[in-house]
């Protein structure tokens, strides 16, 4: 069984979600997958094994304000570095 970090989900989720109030000003598939890779490398991963468990684990982030501020942040920085330093062509 495949191990499985939960933190992924969540990032990604975050940043669709707020990706209009980012004002990116490309938002390309190599720009957005920059962005996780800086969020993610800035945040403790969460692994799990059994990807049922998902959705409990997303419920307990986004219920914590604390941590869901956190992820929150996070992204915007990401995305603040990625808009300066943007390695696609557009």
């Amino acid at each position: 069984m495949p191990i499985y970090n939960v933190m992924e989900e969540i990032v990604k989720n975050v940043l669709d979600e707020n990706i209009e109030q980012l004002h990116l000003s490309c938002t390309c598939k190599r720009c957005r997958n920059d962005i996780l890779a800086i969020s993610l490398n800035k945040l403790p991963p969460h692994y799990i094994v059994n990807k049922d468990s998902s959705p409990y684990i997303r419920a307990a982030y986004t219920a914590d304000r604390q941590g869901a501020t956190n992820i929150l942040s996070t992204v915007i920085q990401a995305a603040e570095i990625v808009a300066k330093n943007k390695r696609c062509g557009n």
